[in-house]
This record gives structure tokens, sequence and C-alpha cells, in this order.
């Protein structure tokens, strides 16, 4: 893919001062998926459901199965990027990270677009505050992207 730097290795494992941790969301992570998306819902959909129709407001274990199976396949193409935001034992789900290519609806140029979310009871703390931080300085260093629209 053009958006990526010839020999891009994304990362595993990317630790916060948190004590939370990013890594590529996987299709086995539904059980901690589920609840995050589903009751962080309504904030959630006023984010993203005009420009992705999700998460929609009755989604079945197989339904979001489905849908992280589908992220899991675009990273491993390195089409799309999705990161999970866990706690230390991957116990508990607390937000993600997208990273997309920019495409026609992106800002003349950015390489990039990039969001993210944390579950309703993390919003106005320590973690998403570090996320508005260190999301933004990640893509430019580790990512190399050199402008990043963030959505929304």
């Amino acid at each position: 893919m053009g958006w990526l730097p010839d020999g891009f290795a994304h990362p595993e494992r990317v630790d916060l001062p948190t004590g939370h941790h990013l890594r590529p969301i996987r299709a086995d992570d539904v059980d901690i998926d589920m609840p995050a998306v589903m009751g962080s819902r309504e904030r959630l959909w006023a984010k993203y459901g005009a420009a992705w129709g999700w998460p929609p407001e009755h989604m079945t274990r197989e339904q979001d199965r489905e849908d992280l199976q589908h992220h899991e396949d675009e990273i491993a193409a390195h089409e799309t990027f999705n990161y999970a935001v866990l706690d230390e034992g991957e116990t508990e789900l607390l937000g993600c990270v997208y990273i997309d290519p920019a495409d026609e609806r992106t800002p003349p140029g950015h390489d990039a677009v990039a969001s993210w979310w944390v579950v309703d009871p993390a919003v106005g703390t320590e973690l998403e505050r570090e996320l508005d931080e260190f999301v933004p300085l990640w893509l430019r260093e580790t990512w190399r992207f050199r402008s990043v629209h963030l959505f929304p």
C-alpha cells in the first residue's frame, strides 16, 4: 500500500505510562470488545454513527466478532489499523485507536486519518488525556506521517 513506507512493520504492542497498552485488535477480543462498545454506544454513535453507521443499536456477539475479524484482516494487509486499548492483563478493553489512509473525504494534504475513543467510565481520566497527547506524537514519530487528519 502506498500510504505506508516500504517495509513498514506496524507496532505489535505499545506501552502507555498509565500501565495500559495498545495492540492490534483481534477477532478473539470479542468478549472484551462487545461490553466496551455497547457500554459506550450512545457516545460512540454520536462520534461515528453518521460516517460509519457504527455501532449499531443492536449488535450480536457474532456480528461483533465478524467486524473484529474484518479489522484483523485489514491490519494483516496493512490496509487500515485498529489498536485496542487494554489493561495489562488484557481482561478489559478500554477503547480503540483507528489509523486509516487518507481518501477523497480527507482534507487535502493529509497522509492518514486517525481517531480514538475510550469507554464512558474513562472519559476525562488520565488514560484519555494520555491518548490525546500520545497518539498524534506516535503517528508522527513511529508511523512517519507528515500530517494526520484527526476524525472527528
